[in-house]
């Protein structure tokens, strides 16, 4: 009877859709054509818009913000399928929006959606979508928010979406009434404004009845079935999501966003445990306190002695892909022994609580070479080449700078694995990075030690450039993490992410 049900059920969708679903579109000869299609549930997997709303709340409004979204939710829901689509949509953007500043709002679709949108592309839908000549989106969610990563990840040319109401570059968290909610008839509408006197766009993409509207306008139409699929992977988009920030590692359905709110307060009191016994403990103790306390370190490779003391001779040079702010840290924990490290930007909450030391670089290269020499002369010291983190499987560009004064190098590969928060950010207050990856419940610390490199490799000794030995290294350690080199440098990641160069002002509070 069950069988016959599902089958009975299946028949009438059959008959009630007008259109046919969308593996059945032939995407060959379309270079031509323009296509123009919903997002949520056609372009994307997931039908539900509640995790890109939680992504805004949180980086808009932090913790407060997202638990108000979770208690307005049921009713969004509610008023979704009881009343209709636009209603729902309304709350979502009010508890997402609301006073928020519409900077903030844009710095986050830029900054922290396109790597949750790349991980939920529906790939028959992209199969049509990236097979046509021109690209057109149309969906309710709000067009600040899905724009950025339309254009550049999907090429999409034009997106029409729902507009925020704003006063004051605040977001009022109401829609613009002038448009409203673009569902059903309104998509229709905003189509026939960007098709203007032109013909009639030759595909359209949908998954709901609402979108029927703007459908039965193209010369064809397909219909996005609910099947669970797998994901396109990031290799097939347009541009692959390289730098991405925001502090929420899982996808914040509505059950990992509960979780994170709950979880917010003890994850705190507990990184304030963890900060401090890292401060405080001295360092041969400190592998086993942070096992005490959850943090798992994994310590591969040979880690080199130290070094005995002769004169004329300097500490080795540990140069380790940089992943978050306590990369030395961790290497020194490895160790056993404290080392110090160089930084061209670190806040002073950071710097005070630091268990070793830190000396900032000040961007002229006569002079910070001549303080790393002095660091050198005194033991050892670890760099981050990369001059940034990176939290995707990519490295950086490397700073030469390394190469030239130092031939005893020993390439680190560093790896951190976070649960439920990101240790890192471009656009927050980096005081805050510390907690966030100690907030993580279990958080894991991965610290290879590479052989040393040999000296027909270095400068000094193999009459190497700096650019080859720190291209080496680089390579190096790419290959221990499985991961890519690239040529992006500091300045490409925040200007992508932060509009800025990254440069923490100490007159600032930082």
């Amino acid at each position: 009877l069950a069988f016959a049900f599902k089958l009975a059920s299946a028949m009438v969708v059959a008959i009630e859709e007008p259109f046919p679903a969308v593996r059945k579109c032939d995407a060959s000869r379309r270079g031509d054509h323009t296509v123009v299609s919903d997002l949520d549930g056609t372009l994307l997997r997931s039908r539900s818009a509640f995790p890109y709303y939680a992504l805004v709340a949180f980086e808009t409004g932090g913790v407060p913000r997202l638990a108000l979204l979770l208690l307005l939710a049921p009713l969004a829901g509610l008023l979704y399928h009881a009343v209709s689509e636009s209603a729902g949509v309304r709350v979502l953007v009010f508890a997402a929006t609301a006073g928020a500043r519409v900077a903030d709002i844009e710095s986050a679709a830029r900054a922290v959606l396109p790597r949750f949108y790349a991980d939920d592309v529906h790939p028959d839908a992209w199969r049509v979508f990236a097979a046509c000549g021109r690209r057109w989106v149309v969906t309710a969610t709000p067009r600040v928010m899905a724009e950025p990563f339309l254009r550049d990840h999907l090429g999409a040319d034009a997106v029409a979406g729902t507009e925020l109401a704003t006063w004051r570059g605040r977001a009022t968290g109401l829609v613009d009434s002038r448009r409203g909610v673009l569902v059903g008839e309104r998509k229709a509408e905003a189509l026939r404004e960007m098709v203007g006197d032109g013909d009639a766009p030759e595909v359209g993409l949908g998954d709901r009845r609402s979108d029927y509207a703007f459908m039965s306008i193209c010369k064809e139409a397909y219909l996005v079935p609910r099947e669970p699929v797998d994901a396109v992977g990031a290799d097939k988009l347009r541009k692959p999501v390289v730098f991405h920030d925001g502090r929420l590692v899982q996808r914040p359905t509505p059950l990992a966003a509960l979780l994170a709110v709950a979880w917010y307060p003890i994850g705190f009191l507990l990184a304030c445990v963890r900060v401090a016994a890292g401060s405080l403990v001295p360092m041969p103790w400190q592998y086993h306190v942070y096992r005490a306390l959850g943090v798992r370190v994994v310590v591969r490779g040979a880690p080199p002695p130290r070094p005995k003391h002769a004169e004329g001779r300097t500490g080795a040079l540990f140069a380790c892909s940089h992943r978050t702010l306590l990369d030395p840290v961790f290497i020194s924990v490895a160790l056993g022994r404290p080392v110090s490290v160089v930084t061209y930007s670190l806040s002073r909450l950071s710097e005070f609580l630091s268990p070793i030391r830190t000396v900032r670089l000040t961007r002229d290269r006569a002079t910070d070479a001549a303080a790393i020499r002095r660091l050198l002369a005194g033991g050892d010291l670890a760099v981050c080449p990369e001059g940034t983190t990176c939290r995707e499987p990519f490295l950086l560009r490397f700073s030469s700078l390394f190469a030239e004064l130092s031939d005893d190098i020993v390439p680190v590969a560093t790896e951190c694995r976070m649960s439920m928060f990101h240790g890192t950010t471009a656009r927050g207050w980096k005081g805050m990075d510390p907690f966030y990856l100690f907030m993580n419940p279990r958080p894991q610390y991965t610290v290879t030690f590479l052989d040393r490199l040999p000296a027909e490799h270095t400068c000094g000794g193999g009459g190497r450039s700096s650019h080859e030995v720190a291209n080496h290294v680089q390579r190096l350690i790419a290959s221990a993490l499985s991961f890519e080199c690239t040529g992006f440098t500091r300045k490409d990641k925040y200007l992508a992410l932060a509009g800025n160069d990254g440069v923490v002002r100490p007159n600032k509070g930082t």
